[in-house]
């Protein structure tokens, strides 16, 4: 008897999802210690700095038409460097000598908690043509911003592809930010009853070929309210989850949600963009740098980010699919109003939502009210 042909649809490949898998697998592979070749215009072979490892260094010694050179940012370089640097610039380039391509002296120069590595100080070299991209892809990997890069040697396409090096062009890394919030769908909703909020449920957000979810919590109905109560709360494990008391956001978590309860509506939208998106580890080395001085926008800036790298575009996706356009915003922070009202929502009132001091956040506190301008009422 023959058998049946089972005739499988051909799906064409969307472009869009498949520069989102290329981005997130080429910062897997600096995760890893992996060279990447950067495209878009002179190729550059980079390697993260924090990750590099002998290995890493022999393949980017074997693929580099010179000796690399390591990107850091301005910030990061001045501070390695001793003397004040032009701040306008996306990126500054360290000549290293033999004794600083190594993995301690590199681990040195890339990050200010472990300064005891370096054995020698640098001097600067001329910036690549993609030194910006080179950053904005260890950022990506939640990496510290500073990357080897090196030229690709004439000839060395064939040894990319023996060793199965990734290659990503840079105007992928610059289209990012909006491709991973346009390609925002609703993966699954469960009824989540909360201790202060009984009718709730959690809708989770994924963008296929990046793999990060987002989460919405809802409570009660929102979609039908004029303007609903809506909290952008990015996931912080040690206050959310530990109940640290540097910060205030478990306080703010859990009083967003009470309020919203009490409301009978709102919708908390829980970011996966921890430590205003510098990750998790980079939040652990500003706490470092915290400790011996420094207060929370120093701090992330001395490691080579920005003040604050979220991307609130994913939140304005999150709220359309919501079916939720009008909002009351219970924030603080009037870069948030600004932000979501640039990405189209329309935001009709700022809700306070002020947190007492605890004793060990003050300085955080009042950080957030001098330097980054929160309306801590």
């Amino acid at each position: 008897m023959q058998e049946a042909i089972v005739s499988v649809p051909v799906v064409a490949p969307d472009p869009d999802i498949s520069r989102l898998r290329a981005v997130h697998r080429a910062a897997a592979e600096l995760r890893r210690g992996t060279p990447v070749l950067l495209t878009g215009g002179s190729p550059l072979i980079l390697l993260a700095a924090e990750t590099a490892g002998p290995r890493g260094l022999a393949e980017l010694s074997a693929l580099a038409a010179e000796s690399p050179v390591l990107l850091l940012a301005p910030v990061r370089a001045a501070a390695v460097l001793h003397r004040p640097l032009e701040q306008g610039a996306a990126a500054v380039a360290l000549r290293l000598t033999a004794e600083l391509l190594a993995p301690g002296p590199l681990r040195g120069l890339a990050d200010p908690t472990v300064e005891d590595l370096l054995p020698a100080q640098p001097e600067t070299a001329p910036v690549p043509e993609l030194a910006a991209a080179a950053l904005v892809l260890a950022k990506l990997g939640r990496l510290l911003p500073a990357t080897l890069a090196a030229p690709l040697a004439p000839g060395a396409e064939a040894e990319v592809e023996r060793l199965g090096l990734l290659s990503i062009p840079a105007a992928d890394l610059a289209a990012y930010p909006a491709a991973a919030a346009a390609g925002l769908r609703q993966i699954a909703s469960a009824r989540v009853p909360l201790e202060n909020a009984p009718d709730s449920r959690v809708i989770a957000f994924r963008t296929e070929g990046a793999g990060i979810e987002h989460l919405a919590i809802i409570i009660g109905r929102p979609e039908k309210a004029d303007a609903p109560l809506v909290r952008i709360h990015s996931e912080c494990f040690t206050g959310d989850l530990l109940g640290s008391l540097r910060c205030d956001c478990g306080p703010q978590l859990r009083g967003a949600i009470a309020r919203m309860a009490e409301e009978g509506a709102g919708a908390l939208l829980y970011l996966a963009q921890e430590g205003r998106n510098i990750g998790l580890v980079n939040k652990l080395r500003a706490y470092t740098l915290q400790d011996r001085g420094l207060d929370t926008l120093d701090a992330n800036r001395a490691l080579g980010w920005g003040a604050d790298e979220r991307n609130f575009l994913i939140a304005a996706t999150m709220l359309e699919a919501l079916g939720i356009s009008r909002i009351r915003l219970l924030t603080n922070n009037p870069d948030k109003l600004a932000a979501l009202t640039a990405c189209g929502v329309d935001v009709v009132g700022r809700e306070s939502h002020a947190i007492t001091p605890n004793g060990e956040n003050d300085h955080y506190l009042a950080t957030k009210a001098e330097r980054f301008g929160h309306l801590l009422d």
